[in-house]
């Protein structure tokens, strides 16, 4: 007796490179949210207190993930946060 060939998976890796390239883009595998920014220094130092008074550290888990000096006085930061506070 024939075993009978396998069926075509070409639809179902579609369907799951789809699905995984949807949740990625959504939220990273750790579940921070990220936003980097590029400011002067005394817009980056406001924009960073703006995100500690919407989402306080203790609930939220706030912090600046990390940073690098630009040329002629440019912060470059990278701010996270939990999605929400439980």
């Amino acid at each position: 007796m024939r075993t009978p060939p396998r069926p075509p998976l070409d639809g179902l890796k579609k369907r799951l490179d789809r699905h995984r390239t949807n949740d990625a883009a959504r939220l990273p595998r750790d579940g921070f949210v990220r936003e980097t920014y590029a400011l002067p220094r005394t817009a980056a130092r406001d924009k960073a207190r703006e995100w500690f008074d919407r989402w306080p550290k203790q609930a939220y888990w706030t912090a600046i993930e990390s940073w690098c000096e630009r040329p002629e006085d440019v912060i470059e930061f990278t701010m996270r946060r939990l999605p929400t506070a439980d």
